[in-house]
């Protein structure tokens, strides 16, 4: 009896990794010829997350990893239509489904462990709730505080909450915009990156405005700001509100030697380093700066991501690898994630492809890496999802 409770033990487990292995996809990978390394080798858990099962989410414009390796997402449910969520008609059109709250929190094995969001815990000024139209860009800090963004109309703030969704403050306010010189106002902040050891929070100001913009978080006053080359920030501002039609507007103007950023500054992050990483998106290149002694941006080098590129443009996103030798570009109109070797910057291929099937890409957003090395990518317009990149093998 024993043995046979055995064999049915070793028989389950095996049952359970096979279930597993068989829930890992392979991408499609393209080694660059001649490459000093191989890439590392990830595959998609395509059971990954396990959402409650009346849930559905949207567009996801920013994804974060915090200290304990839960994913962070936000996504937008106004993306979702009424045909989408039946469960929130009235009556019920049909049996599902009903959209998550705009944060979610889910543990590396894909449960959700909290979420929150909307203009129910956003202040209000001047009569005007605070909570963006058109969320975008997600940063959980070493603090465990939660900052998020947007680009709707009026969205020229960045709020800061506790990983419970409990208001802490903001920079900048919805419908106050002042262009690339304010010292305080914002012009559709795209992206956020808050050093708790510095005390400063870096905005990719980029949908409006054409800037990174920093504040100290001891006084949340004015720190700096600056353009591309760390140059005073130049090339004016958009004309009206940004919507996604403009998305690919100006693609046969870019310009990867541009002097100014482009009209979409995406992403603002720091690796391991020191080094400060700005997408300039439109002009299909990264721009890498440091601190110098006192604590003022200085420009190190542009890195040109699949300059010919055009349509919806390049370098959306960057994350690097545990050990900061890896660094990971997400490339939204090609569809893929280029590998760089961290310290030379050697291109060392790139794995994915447009498409919707587990490992493809349809408007790829966003790239994170938790502290196993595996990566996490969220999409938008159609794509609507994230996905979970299993690192397989480090050479």
């Amino acid at each position: 009896m024993k043995i046979t409770s055995l064999l049915l033990l070793i028989s389950g487990l095996i049952s359970i990794s096979a279930t597993a292995s068989e829930t890992l996809v392979a991408l499609e990978s393209y080694p660059e010829p001649g490459a000093s390394r191989p890439m590392p080798v990830f595959k998609v858990d395509a059971s990954w997350p396990d959402l409650p099962d009346t849930w559905i989410i949207g567009q996801v414009p920013g994804l974060a990893v915090d200290k304990a390796d839960n994913l962070w997402l936000l996504h937008r449910p106004n993306s979702l239509s009424p045909l989408d969520l039946a469960l929130e008609q009235t009556p019920p059109t049909g049996v599902c489904c009903e959209a998550a709250p705009h944060v979610v929190q889910i543990s590396p094995t894909g449960q959700v462990k909290n979420s929150w969001g909307g203009e129910s815990i956003a202040p209000e000024i001047d009569g005007v709730n605070q909570w963006p139209q058109t969320v975008h860009g997600l940063f959980v800090d070493d603090n465990n505080t939660v900052w998020l963004g947007g680009n709707g109309k009026g969205d020229h703030v960045v709020l800061n909450f506790t990983a419970e969704g409990k208001f802490i403050r903001q920079f900048g306010t919805r419908n106050s915009t002042e262009g690339n010189q304010s010292k305080q106002s914002l012009g559709n902040p795209a992206d956020i990156y808050h050093d708790t050891f510095t005390n400063e929070v870096v905005i990719a100001d980029g949908y409006i405005n054409k800037r990174i913009i920093g504040f100290n978080t001891i006084d949340n006053a004015f720190s700096q700001y600056w353009g591309a080359y760390a140059s005073i920030p130049g090339g004016g501002t958009r004309a009206g509100d940004f919507d996604v039609s403009q998305a690919t507007a100006g693609a046969d103007k870019i310009n990867t030697d541009a002097r100014n950023f482009g009209d979409i500054v995406h992403c603002v992050t720091k690796s391991d380093n020191g080094l400060i990483y700005v997408c300039d998106r439109r002009n299909n290149r990264l721009q890498v700066f440091r601190n110098d002694a006192n604590g003022k941006a200085v420009f190190v080098r542009d890195l040109v991501i699949a300059g010919e590129t055009m349509g919806l443009g390049t370098a959306t996103d960057v994350a690097f690898s545990p050990d900061n030798q890896y660094m990971y570009v997400a490339d939204m109109m090609n569809g893929r994630i280029w590998v760089l070797w961290h310290e030379t910057y050697e291109v060392l291929g790139s794995f994915g492809r447009p498409g919707r099937y587990p490992g493809q890409f349809t408007w790829l957003h966003s790239v994170v890496a938790d502290s196993q090395g595996n990566l996490y990518t969220s999409e938008v317009s159609t794509g609507r999802r994230v996905q979970k990149l299993v690192l397989v093998t480090q050479q």
